[in-house]
Formats: C-alpha cells, sequence, structure tokens
C-alpha cells in the first residue's frame, strides 16, 4: 500500500519503512516550538522530569508575540520566565523584542523549516510549515516539553484528504479565500486528525504567501496538518531563506485518501466566514445586506505578510477609511515591516487613516491592540471568529482576505475592492 507526504516523512523520522493511518509511532524531532503563552507551562513541566537540559540548543524555536511588547505584569512575567530558560539553556532561536516576529510568519523567514522536517509546536497553527513540504503539526504545552528534553514526540499517522487545485484564481482572491472556501466546503470538523495534502497544476499559481495562509488554516477544518508539494517557488524560497539541507517526499501514486476534492480557483470568489465559525461562509456576491463594521485588523500568522500588505495598500492607495472606523495593520515581522516601509506601503496606511503595529499577534486572541466592545464589528484577516476570540462576547467577527479588509475599511460595511469607485 502506497503512501501520502506525510506519512512519508513520519515514516523516515519513526525509522520505518512504511507506516499506515492510525499507526502510533515515536517520530524524531527537527524543531520545536513555543511562545510566551506555551512555552512556560512547558518549562514548569521540564522542571518536573529533572532533566539535564535541552535535547539540541539548534533545535528549539522560543518566540514571545503573543502579548508583546508586554501587555501587563502577567505577560512581562512569562517572557521573563521564556527569557531565563533560553539563556540557560544557550537556546540560538530565541527571538526578543527587536528580533522577533509572529511566530508562523518569523521561522520560514528564518530558514528554521525546510521541507521534509518533523515540526511540533506549542500552538495550534504550528500546521503552517506544510506549506515548504514539511510535516507540522500543533502539540500541548506537556508534548512541548517532552519535545525539549527528548527530541522525540508520538504521533497517531494520519488519514489523508486531497485537494486537487486547478485553474488560476481571479483578481482579488487569494489563499485566504481559498481556504475559506475549503472549510466552508467540508466544516471545521471535516479534517479531523486528517493530513490535508495539497496538489494539483492550480498549485502553480499561488504565491508562498498563499500557501502559507492555507496550510496555516488547515486546523480550522480539524486538519492534523496541511502540506504542499515542493515545486520550483518552494525550493526558491527555502534557497533564499535557509541553508540547511532539505529532502522532497512525494506521495505514491496508490497513496489512499479518505475522500478526494477537486477545486477551480479560476471559480472562486472573494469569501467572508460570518460569524461564529469559520465554516459560516458567504461569498462577495451572497451577502445581500448592508453590514457595518467597527473595525479592520489586517495581520496575523494567517494574512500578516508582505504579499498582504501589498493587496492592502494597492486597496487603501488614495483612499481614506471610513468615519468613524479603526483599522489595525500589523507587519508580520521585523523583516516585513522595514521592507513594507521601504516600499512606502506604511505611508499608505496611515495617510489612509489605519494605524501601523509592531509585529504582535495581539488583537488575534483578544490579547491587545484591538479589542472589541460590547455589539461591535470586526473585519479581520485572523483565523478564527468564536464567540469573544476578539473581546466581548457579543462582538462579531467576519474572516476575509487582506483585499476584502482593506476594501471594507474604505466604505464602513463589508466589501470587496471590486465594488469600489
Amino acid at each position: 500500500m502506497g503512501m501520502t507526504m506525510t506519512q512519508k516523512i513520519l515514516a523516515v523520522h519513526a525509522g520505518l519503512d512504511q507506516v499506515t493511518a492510525g499507526q502510533l509511532i515515536e517520530a524524531d524531532l527537527d524543531l520545536v516550538l513555543g511562545n510566551d503563552i506555551t512555552s512556560p507551562v512547558a518549562i514548569h513541566e521540564m522542571e518536573k522530569m529533572k532533566v539535564d537540559g535541552v535535547f539540541d540548543k539548534d533545535k528549539i524555536a522560543l518566540v514571545p508575540d503573543h502579548f508583546v511588547p508586554n501587555k501587563d505584569i502577567k505577560s512581562a512575567e512569562h517572557c521573563k520566565c521564556v527569557r531565563e530558560f533560553a539563556k540557560k539553556n544557550e537556546i540560538t532561536n530565541y527571538f526578543e523584542v527587536g528580533q522577533m516576529g509572529i511566530e508562523h510568519a518569523l521561522l520560514p523567514e528564518q530558514g528554521l523549516t525546510v521541507a521534509g522536517d518533523v515540526i511540533i509546536g506549542a500552538d495550534s497553527h504550528t500546521c503552517t510549515y506544510g506549506a515548504l513540504g514539511a510535516f507540522s503539526t500543533g502539540v500541548g504545552s506537556t508534548d512541548m516539553a517532552a519535545g525539549m528534553a527528548t527530541g522525540k514526540a508520538w504521533f497517531k499517522v494520519p488519514s489523508a484528504i486531497k485537494f486537487n487545485l486547478t485553474g488560476k484564481p481571479s483578481e482579488w482572491v487569494s489563499g485566504k479565500d481559498v481556504i475559506l472556501h475549503i472549510i466552508g466546503m467540508i466544516g471545521v470538523d471535516g479534517a479531523l486528525y486528517k493530513s490535508m495534502e495539497f496538489t494539483g497544476d492550480g498549485i502553480a499559481n499561488l504565491t508562498m504567501d498563499d500557501r502559507f495562509t492555507i496550510a496555516n488554516m488547515a486546523i480550522e477544518a480539524g486538519g492534523k496538518n496541511g502540506i504542499f508539494p515542493v515545486d520550483e517557488l518552494a525550493a526558491a524560497y527555502m534557497k533564499e531563506h535557509s541553508t540547511r539541507e532539505y529532502k522532497v517526499y512525494e506521495a505514491d501514486e496508490d497513496a489512499v485518501y479518505d475522500e478526494e476534492y477537486t477545486i477551480d480557483l479560476s471559480t472562486l470568489r472573494p469569501t467572508v466566514a460570518f460569524p461564529h465559525l469559520p465554516e459560516n461562509t458567504k461569498t462577495i456576491d451572497e451577502i445581500a445586506e448592508e453590514i457595518k463594521i467597527d473595525q479592520v485588523v489586517i495581520g496575523s500568522c494567517t494574512n500578516g505578510r508582505l504579499d498582504d500588505l501589498r493587496i492592502a495598500a494597492k486597496v487603501l492607495k488614495d483612499r481614506h477609511v471610513a468615519e468613524g472606523m479603526r483599522c489595525i495593520v500589523i507587519p508580520a515581522t521585523q523583516k516585513i515591516y522595514l521592507q513594507a516601509m521601504e516600499e512606502g506601503l506604511l505611508r499608505t496606511f496611515i495617510e489612509a487613516g489605519a494605524i501601523v503595529s509592531t509585529p504582535t499577534c495581539g488583537p488575534c486572541l483578544g490579547g491587545y491592540m484591538g479589542i472589541l466592545a460590547e455589539g461591535e464589528r470586526c473585519v479581520s484577516t485572523t483565523n478564527r471568529n468564536f464567540v469573544g476570540r476578539m473581546g466581548h462576547v457579543n462582538s462579531e467577527i467576519y474572516l476575509a482576505s487582506p483585499a476584502v479588509a482593506a476594501a471594507s475599511a474604505v466604505t464602513g460595511t463589508i466589501s470587496c475592492p471590486c465594488q469600489l469607485a
């Protein structure tokens, strides 16, 4: 029986010739990730284990990004805990304020994730690195602690769903629209503990930033991971950002999939997920009523990359956000921030009446830098719109692409750039 991409990667890291869906394995890890919320819990668990340091100081990444710069005393104590642990164990890849960014944008940019890796992170959106052909998945803080101590993790080998992507997206349709379409189609548990494996000639028409976005939100369909084949674009990205060797795995022709879907990208339209689940999707053409909004957030580990900022700036150029509108733009890393500044994107945002924040996850999880009051509505390029996710339990979040978010900021209602005068 053939194996999927994910199964091949896991087999090699488990030292096995073959694995099958449902099999329990112990696999070697190439990278263990934690942030300022999850790392302190893992660090305290490691202290209980009474282990002598970490398994490999070069294969751990600690990225304070959720409440950073420190929001309050508690967040400052969390960061202090991580900082002291990193110093004590001489962690190579510790990213303090000034070097940091949102973890899932920062790690690929730093060349720490490459094709063929097995990566765990104490953050659910660790599945982002599947865009580069790696197996990456979120775990709990206890599993992170065990990973830092031993360099190994237990997995149940996932079965898979194949998504065959064809065609070319039209203007204003991006990776965010693709993944929202898929989640709307299969539901938030449609890929529960399964590998979402993307294939097809349409992938060539998706940028790396599109692919990072799609892989990032695999978890919102319940997926264990999302993964893309390694083509010339992915190889070029890794060559530009990393000095590490990578290994390409391809699914066998007789690999077994639980389901297979074909999606013609040319037929997709800008898509919005309505409250309070990512599966509650409508295309921009299906939104009949005028939905007034109070805030727009453009950023996060899903859509804070350079392509996202360029698209938002293209929409906002020579326009102004609606009266009373709060538009918050958050570049995902310092490098992206600097590039956006050099390209004049930050000037465009500020002249349009938006504000630009230092890299942070802040508003996505209701942390800070954009909390919603009772009754307020936000169009956000983040990944979750659960009840109370960004603030008051009676607020509402509409998930959308940077293009739709920027257009909505201009009109004050949920809009597409194609609807702007």
